[in-house]
């Protein structure tokens, strides 16, 4: 109960904060949060959610999950070889270094206008921190593990799944914690060029229409949306790698 009370205790006070601050106001682009929840409630209803939430939520989970495959794949190979890392280093620089909302006109000549390139911008941009984070793991694997581990020969698929996966997992772990935030981002801006549905087309869609209190509505929608996803990623974080949470513990509790 501490716990939770730590964690909801500000964002309830800001709410608080905010819904006395704007109890008055009479701006039409500032409107009061009591009418701004009214709009929330009228607007987001189970139809609404399915219309527009789960296409949004289906496109964001298949480009992260691509993403996810392909960064931790190639920042495996990477990492474990330092030749090929030598080689690819100053492209993936250059990718890194491209915003990913820059590449949706471009994308879109080549995937059209459809699901397939949401997907292709969300996994786009998701990809480069999981894939840099992996490399980075990988390279601090410690040295005595992987000489231990080739004095015992072990290589192939269990020297990559026991010693190199494990040993970079909680940098992967970084780099999909990463990642996720941007996948939400993108995943609206993808929505904002050539769609009929999904959270970012609804937000676009109340601006334009001067429907204020429902785009508010849309944003706050998001931020929660945003907010449960970061707590399901801790869930599986924790559970994943249980082992080293409880190690980093035993470390602090001892020193």
């Amino acid at each position: 109960m501490r716990r939770i009370a730590v964690v909801l205790g500000l964002p309830i006070v800001l709410v608080a904060i905010w819904y006395v601050a704007s109890a008055g106001s009479e701006s039409f682009y500032s409107p009061p949060l009591r009418q701004i929840l009214q709009a929330f409630a009228d607007t987001w209803t189970p139809a609404r959610l399915r219309a527009d939430v789960l296409p949004s939520l289906a496109r964001l989970t298949i480009g992260y999950l691509l993403a996810a495959v392909a960064g931790i794949g190639l920042g495996l190979a990477i990492g474990a070889d330092p030749r090929l890392r030598a080689a690819t280093e100053p492209l993936l620089e250059f990718f890194r270094a491209v915003p990913p909302p820059v590449l949706v006109p471009l994308i879109m000549l080549f995937a059209g206008i459809g699901d397939g390139m949401k997907v292709i911008v969300i996994a786009a941009g998701c990809v480069w921190p999981i894939l840099l984070n992996t490399v980075e793991g990988v390279r601090a694997v410690d040295a005595v593990l992987a000489d231990t581990a080739r004095a015992y020969g072990i290589r192939g698929p269990a020297r990559l799944w026991h010693l190199l996966l494990r040993g970079a997992s909680p940098q992967i772990a970084a780099g999909l914690r990463q990642a996720l935030s941007i996948a939400i981002i993108l995943m609206v801006i993808s929505e904002m060029f050539a769609a009929s549905n999904g959270l970012g087309f609804a937000i676009v869609q109340f601006q334009r229409s001067f429907a204020i209190p429902e785009m508010w509505s849309g944003i706050i929608l998001l931020g929660l949306l945003g907010f449960a996803l970061s707590v399901l990623f801790r869930l599986v974080e924790r559970r994943a790698l249980a082992w080293y949470h409880g190690l980093r513990e035993a470390q602090r509790k001892g020193s």
